[in-house]
């Protein structure tokens, strides 16, 4: 069976009638008598059945044991918190998501744990792992899209005896297994591409270790970092559509990096898809596809506003991986290394033609202002 026919059915329990997915169940409580042990539900902070549905079906496109958190920032919070103690080092990218980057530098350092940070280009985390106790990968990064090797970096951090996690957001497992690469853990925001619809706000880990995977479901039992019901059953619903949607976006967003690269108004494109992006090489070895962000550099602020004030079809609008394309100046939130008109572009469902053409009006006001 093909993985597209695999991710269609995952998680769904068909029966001979009934509905194709039964609907969210909303409990807080379940009813017990006798001993907590002999019942499969007691209590909605411990387990819920559409939590179980969604999980069944992330952990087979994971291949290895996946567990639903409330929100991307929740699974690495969870993460950190069953990996690492006082005394420990965790290596970052220094180019990961702005988010990870403060929680390490201001919670976890706090705490007494070494926090550590080198980009991801090159794979020069690996300069960084002596000592390490936890190396985290975010590839492609967000949101400069930078790549290193996922099965290099696993070697080089398990050499030194370090556990190794990996960011999969911008991918997906559609498009990268970063377990079979070598990692212990995955973890992702599947706000963003994995569910496409920018309607939950939803994430994930993932662990090939059935203890860690334990560890971290205790986590989020005890500290509460649960979704509702209704968030994890949108998510399950939205994902067989999954290779649909990121198979034309990623289509498309190539498309796009490409017309890019020949307008005179835009500065510099990233997109690992580009055969001179630095880490084409192994994102092709990797990856399925090249994912469905597009990072453009026009030059100035001035240059970015007039370009957004231009645009009829495309919204500007902070997160990515949505059916409807978006994009945002970066830099107006400030963290990342970055110039003041550089742009992350979110290609979604639509006709790349509209898009294009889209974008080529706003491009002509940029070059103007």
């Amino acid at each position: 069976m093909t993985r597209e026919t695999e991710i269609v059915h995952a998680g769904y329990r068909h029966s001979a009638t009934g509905a194709w997915m039964e609907g969210p169940q909303f409990s807080a409580t379940y009813m017990t008598p006798g001993e907590p042990a002999s019942h499969p539900l007691t209590y909605g902070r411990f387990q819920n059945p559409t939590w179980s549905a969604f999980e069944e079906a992330l952990t087979l496109l994971e291949g290895g044991e996946a567990i639903v958190f409330s929100s991307g920032m929740a699974a690495i919070d969870a993460l950190f918190g069953v990996t690492l103690k006082p005394g420990d080092v965790v290596v970052l990218p220094s180019d990961s998501y702005y988010t990870t980057r403060v929680v390490g530098a201001n919670w976890w350092h706090a705490l007494g744990i070494e926090v550590r940070q080198a980009p991801t280009r090159d794979d020069a985390q690996a300069a960084a792992l002596e000592g390490a106790t936890l190396l985290l990968i975010e590839t492609p990064t967000n949101p400069q899209l930078d790549v290193c090797d996922i099965a290099s970096l696993a070697r080089a951090a398990k050499s030194k005896g370090a556990l190794v996690a990996v960011d999969n957001t911008t991918a997906t497992p559609y498009l990268q297994q970063p377990l079979a690469l070598g990692a212990d853990f995955v973890v992702a925001s599947d706000t963003k591409a994995l569910t496409g619809h920018s309607d939950v706000v939803i994430g994930h880990a993932a662990a090939a270790d059935s203890q860690h995977a334990g560890l971290l479901r205790t986590w989020r039992t005890q500290h509460g970092a649960i979704p509702g019901p209704m968030e994890v059953w949108l998510a399950h619903r939205s994902l067989a559509t999954l290779p649909l949607r990121l198979g034309r976006q990623c289509e498309s967003a190539q498309q796009f990096a490409e017309f890019l690269r020949r307008e005179r108004a835009v500065v510099a494109v990233w997109y690992p898809g580009l055969g001179d992006h630095p880490g084409h090489q192994t994102a092709a070895r990797q990856m399925r596809a090249f994912g469905s962000v597009v990072s453009f550099d026009l030059g100035s602020r001035a240059r970015a506003e007039e370009f957004f004030r231009a645009l009829t079809l495309v919204k500007e609008a902070t997160s990515f991986g949505g059916v409807h394309s978006s994009a945002e100046r970066r830099a107006r939130w400030g963290g990342d290394a970055i110039g003041e008109g550089f742009i992350r572009f979110s290609v979604g469902c639509e006709s790349i033609e509209d898009i294009i053409a889209d974008v080529r009006v706003g491009l002509r006001a940029a070059a103007a202002a």
